[in-house]
């Protein structure tokens, strides 16, 4: 893979790109895509947006998501932009395969592959251009980076403004992680100077819930969430049927994860969702347990050190159990 800096003389040439993001966007996946789009567009290029999946109803204040294609809706559609696209921008994540059902048409495709992404250890065999860096607080400040440094800052907008902040803010933990160094700061005062609202942008977030997801969480924290005190871990396991109770959708579990980590002395969280084909799980550490190493050894999963995911073929009880004696052999890495 080459250093992205390499296609900022072609950004001037008007080309058909394609903007793409892992499955179930969340607000960094969905905002550095939209940012990157309203850029692009003033640039003159020809933009499509595809999403592989649906995504959370909470995303869908942001500029431009209502152009953005569900790949499993309108799947003919995004294939005919896609088999002539130029480019194919690919933001957070570092596989093809953490895009579903796309996947496969992105690995056929013969254009130009461009990779913007924070997490670990990516297929850098896969892209043509791109940067890949685990130091940044979210992918909507590389790209942030990506437009500053080529030259096209001015054209930053409202919009552009709104869309980069949301991923910086949910990525950040609203500027509480420790990935939150100074040039996030610096980027978001710029932003700022431009006239960003940012309350507007933070109770689109986190103020938009259905009244369902409050119950939810005060079930789940009540009734499903279990705290092993021996290995500085709480766990949190949700079976489908309280998925269909609360009429839970995409998005409504974002953050469900971060609760545990305000227990004192709790080191790692694990959340576990009961989903049709698969249990999928989440982790959170604080300090030095490193998830990443953590998700990739036991639930085929990876991500940041402090905060991964993962997946499980086996039924609910089989994968909390697989759980509980994972942490168990890493209890000297929690105390």
């Amino acid at each position: 893979m080459q250093p992205i800096q390499e296609i900022f003389p072609e950004l001037s040439k008007p080309k058909r790109i394609t903007i793409t993001m892992h499955q179930k966007p969340d607000a960094d996946a969905m905002g550095s895509a939209l940012g990157l789009y309203h850029i692009l567009v003033q640039l003159g290029h020809e933009v499509l947006v595809i999403s592989p999946t649906n995504w959370a109803r909470w995303l869908n204040w942001m500029e431009g998501v209502d152009e953005v294609l569900d790949y499993e809706l309108h799947k003919t559609k995004a294939d005919e932009f896609l088999n002539t696209t130029d480019w194919l921008f690919c933001l957070d994540f570092n596989h093809l395969d953490r895009t579903k059902s796309l996947a496969k048409k992105l690995n056929e495709i013969n254009c130009i592959k461009i990779l913007i992404d924070h997490h670990q250890e990516p297929d850098l065999q896969t892209f043509n251009y791109g940067e890949t860096n685990t130091t940044k607080s979210s992918t909507c400040e590389m790209v942030y980076d990506f437009i500053v440094h080529s030259g096209n800052r001015d054209k930053i907008n409202k919009y552009v403004s709104e869309c980069l902040y949301a991923g910086v803010v949910a990525d950040t933990g609203s500027f509480r992680f420790s990935s939150t160094l100074a040039s996030v700061h610096h980027m978001v005062g710029y932003l700022k100077e431009q006239g960003l609202e940012h309350t507007k942008v933070h109770e689109a977030l986190y103020d938009n819930f259905h009244e369902n997801k409050l119950r939810f969480l005060g079930h789940v924290l009540s009734n499903r969430m279990e705290v092993l005190y021996e290995y500085n871990t709480a766990m949190i396991s949700i079976p489908k049927t309280d998925i269909l109770k609360y009429d839970i959708k995409t998005g409504d579990t974002e953050g469900l994860v971060n609760y545990p980590l305000s227990i004192e002395g709790i080191k790692l969280v694990g959340l576990v969702i009961d989903r049709d084909q698969e249990r999928k799980w989440s982790f959170r550490s604080k300090g030095q347990f490193d998830c990443n190493t953590f998700a990739r050894k036991y639930f085929e999963g990876g991500g940041h050190f402090n905060a991964s995911g993962g997946r499980d073929s086996e039924n609910l009880n089989v994968t909390v159990n697989k759980f509980k004696q994972a942490i168990s052999e890493n209890k000297t890495l929690l105390q």
